[in-house]
């Protein structure tokens, strides 16, 4: 059924208007299953119509009895909800009872809802847990009446506070099973549900089914340990598990024959992040995505499950130091003393809301070795994520703690990375852990690898990579030690006896023997460490450089009784300054070329643009030229100005900048500034001129790129005439305004072997100024140039006693940081 049957917005009282007491429904469930025998029937005898008559009147009797106990059921938890609505509302208003009565009918008949809706509505205010969430859900995605969906018997809060209380009232886990499938799953479709519980050794036992068969049932009662179903994947893996057919999943469950198609959600039901059982819900058809709502359902309905499994009686189970009844604290603290390896017993720490937040240390056994070295009653009762932070972190230590607490499946691993803080410097250990739960304790065992293996261990390994041996010779007995690094450095087996220190010289360079008897001077008889490094001459014909380390062992009389040392193989080390010298000789070497190179190349320079350039004899017109070079002397760049008059009386002014540094760039310049020089005599316009010079650049230079700036000043009209290659415009000052002249249209020089470049003119007034520049003066890293130019122009509108004092301010507050050379050309007519 879905809910209890209603009248009028009361609870049914059964067929005769009144309540029926437990005792009748009691007595109803007992006459259901009395075996009424008809007189006058004898054993094999066809019944009468008589006998058939009466038989029908008891069936319909035991029918009607039944349906008086699920109503009496339906009518007992519905006044418990009402009952427990009206305890909040005394609690709320400081009202008795019987006020609060009169409220609440008062409230359901405003609200034009059922006493018994108001009250599951009330309830889920008052509660605020996921019963209550869940219907929230539901009234936000249907916007509809609180709870209702429209045409359904019964509110989702009704239904699942239904459910919740027939649950919390149950005896046993069947009940709960039938509850929740009677009264909450099946208006969502579901046929029929099942409840696992977990055991302590990760089995599964099914405590409760409804709408699967007996006989079913008992097949499933037990799932052992590592056997694969629907409900161990959604154990496992601590999250619900939705298959839209259980069928096409594959995966074994309780009710697969019944329903091959399907669907099927699996929920693990824990508190306190111990999972101590398993909800799964049977549909008869294939799934579908399910909206939100539904789905905060299905996990409130797990919740409580999870709550009446931890408050019903578990199935008898042996007991025992490990069992669930033997495993208390002092009883593990106790099995704990008597295990050689450390052992740590854990119990769940629990935040506010009853969440899992930590596990506290409970226990440190009389093994138990810290890996920062703190004895146990430093972490003992501590908080394991305050005593041990790093298990968190990349070891994931804390993450299998809390999944064998939640399901009870235990954890074993090798050579895991333990991280220890000490005076916050991070110390790490190898060790093999073991993590199992007993009862609501974890045991966490871990054993350390043993520091004197692994210290040998290391050893070997710095030996091997450093290519060292070590040896010991008594010089009393003769006895040598070597290890087995030294056999391999001296290319011998190690059947062969070792090589003494005696007989050391026999075996280096001829060149090498005056060092090794300075060396064993100093060590057998004047008794002093020493060392020095020699060739030693293999049998194999390999020649190795090796140094020797030695010091003496004296006796309590002060002889000399053993020496201790290394040899080490320097080969690589020897060969490897041998390189570095005769790279640095060539290093030299190149840098000194380089220098000449930059020398040569600023002479150029300075030769074709000399920094200070005399006064041009130009009438009516002032001429300034600034350059500033690079910076650095390596990045002698390609940039040039030049202003000359030409034979008509006409001046040429050009600014331009050849791409690259070094010498290329600067002989480009050189071959671009002549050949426009040249070109300007025959007259020709500035867009002319450009497109004679692209050729050059493009024809008889070595893929040459260049951008310029050209003009002709005819002093006689005072008009400029102008064009530009792929440069930035000039600048034009008149009076206390400045502004860049317009953008026109030009390729860079060299880009293509045919080029055309628009030209125009402007009328200069007296006074007027007119600036050529190259990218030197205003390019910035971290500034786009737009914002330079815009700071150029801010500039140069300032008022400067003379042109050379504005090239001058100009200069000195460009801050241009690209290492890149300046040229900068003022014109101003008179």
């Amino acid at each position: 059924m879905s809910g209890p049957h209603l009248r009028d917005g009361e609870p049914y009282s059964g067929p005769h208007g009144e309540d029926a007491p437990a005792s009748e429904a009691s007595e109803a469930s007992e006459a259901s299953a009395v075996a009424v025998p008809v007189q006058g029937s004898a054993v094999g005898d066809r019944p009468s119509a008589e006998d058939r008559f009466t038989i029908g009147r008891l069936a319909a009797t035991v029918e009607r009895l039944r349906g008086e106990v699920r109503a009496a059921h339906a009518a007992a938890e519905g006044r418990a909800l009402v009952e427990l609505a009206k305890g909040v509302i005394v609690e709320r208003l400081g009202c008795g009872p019987a006020q609060a009565a009169r409220q609440l009918a008062e409230l359901a008949d405003q609200a034009g809802l059922s006493q018994l809706e108001l009250a599951a509505d009330i309830i889920n205010q008052a509660a605020r847990d996921r019963v209550a969430e869940a219907a929230g859900d539901f009234l936000r995605t249907t916007g509809g009446e609180p709870g209702r969906a429209a045409g359904a018997d019964a509110s989702v809060g009704v239904r699942l506070r239904t459910a919740e209380s027939a649950a919390l009232s149950a005896d046993d886990t069947q009940s709960v099973a039938e509850s929740l499938l009677a009264h909450a799953l099946e208006p969502l479709g579901a046929v029929a549900v099942a409840i696992w519980t977990t055991g302590p050794d990760a089995s599964l036992s099914l405590r409760g089914h409804a709408g699967f068969g007996a006989d079913e049932a008992a097949r499933w009662h037990h799932v052992p340990p590592g056997v694969t179903t629907a409900a161990r994947q959604a154990l496992t893996g601590r999250r619900t598990v939705w298959y839209p057919s259980l069928a096409a999943a594959g995966i074994p469950s309780i009710g697969r024959t019944r329903h091959p198609d399907g669907g099927r959600v699996v929920v693990p039901a824990g508190t306190g992040g111990r999972i101590h059982g398993v909800l799964e819900i049977c549909w008869a058809r294939p799934l579908e995505p399910q909206p939100q709502a539904v789905e905060r359902q299905i996990e409130a309905l797990a919740e409580l499950c999870a709550h009446t499994l931890e408050a019903l009686p578990a199935p008898a189970v042996p007991t025992g130091p490990l069992g669930p009844g033997g495993g208390g604290p002092l009883e593990l603290a106790e099995l704990a003393d008597g295990l050689y390896d450390p052992v740590l017993v854990l119990t769940p720490h629990l935040d506010e809301e009853g969440r899992l937040a930590d596990f506290r240390i409970r226990h440190a056994n009389a093994h138990f070795q810290d890996p920062a070295g703190r004895p146990r009653s430093a972490v003992d009762g501590a908080l394991l994520l305050e005593a041990y932070p790093a298990t968190a972190g990349g070891s994931e230590l804390f993450e299998q703690i809390e999944r064998v607490y939640a399901t009870g499946e235990p954890f074993r691993s090798r050579r895991t990375r333990l991280t220890a803080l000490v005076d916050q410097v991070p110390l790490s250990s190898l060790a093999d852990i073991s993590i199992s739960r007993h009862g609501d304790s974890v045991f966490l065992i871990w054993r350390i690898e043993d520091d004197s293996a692994r210290l040998a261990s290391l050893l070997q390994h710095a030996q091997r990579l450093g290519r060292v041996g070590a040896f010991e010779e008594d010089v009393l007995t003769g006895e040598i030690t070597w290890n087995g690094q030294l056999f391999d450095l001296f290319g011998r087996e190690k059947t062969e006896p070792p090589v003494s220190l005696r007989e050391l010289a026999a075996h280096v360079h001829p060149d090498d023997a005056d060092a090794i008897r300075r060396f064993l001077h100093s060590v057998l008889h004047q008794r002093r460490a020493g060392s020095t490094a020699f060739r030693l001459l293999r049998r194999d014909g390999v020649t190795r450089h090796i140094r020797v380390i030695a010091e003496p062992a004296l006796g309590t009389d002060g002889r000399l009784q053993a020496v201790r040392g290394a040899y080490q193989d320097i080969s690589a080390q020897h060969w490897t300054e041998v390189a570095l010298t005769a790279t640095r000789d060539r290093l030299v070497a190149t840098e000194e070329e380089a220098e000449e190179r930059n020398r040569l190349t600023l002479q150029l320079q300075h030769a074709i643009m000399p920094p200070a350039k005399p006064p041009l004899d130009a009438p009516g017109l002032d001429v300034a030229v600034r350059y500033r070079p690079a910076e650095t002397e390596s990045l002698v760049g390609g940039d040039w100005y030049d202003a000359v008059v030409l034979p008509s009386k006409k001046v040429l002014l050009c600014v331009g900048d050849v791409a690259g540094h070094g010498v290329e760039a600067a002989t480009g310049m050189v071959v671009l500034r002549n050949a426009l020089r040249g070109l300007a005599v025959t007259g020709a316009g500035p867009g002319q001129l450009l497109s004679w010079l692209n050729s050059v650049a493009h024809h008889l230079t070595a893929h040459v790129t260049a951008t310029a700036v050209c003009g002709i000043y005819d002093p006689e009209t005072r008009t400029l005439r102008w064009a530009r290659a792929g440069h930035l415009p000039p600048v034009l000052v008149r009076e206390s305004e400045a502004a860049d002249l317009p953008l026109l249209r030009g390729l860079l020089l060299g880009a293509l072997a045919d080029a055309e470049y628009e030209e125009t003119e402007i009328r200069l007034e007296p006074g007027d100024t007119v600036l050529m520049y190259t990218d030197g003066l205003v390019e910035r890293r971290d500034t786009s140039v737009h914002d330079s130019v815009a700071q150029l122009l801010a500039t140069a509108q300032l008022p400067a006693d003379g042109l050379e004092r504005r090239l001058d301010l100009l200069l000195s507050r460009s801050k241009s940081d690209t290492d890149d050379d300046t040229c900068l050309i003022g014109v101003q007519v008179t």
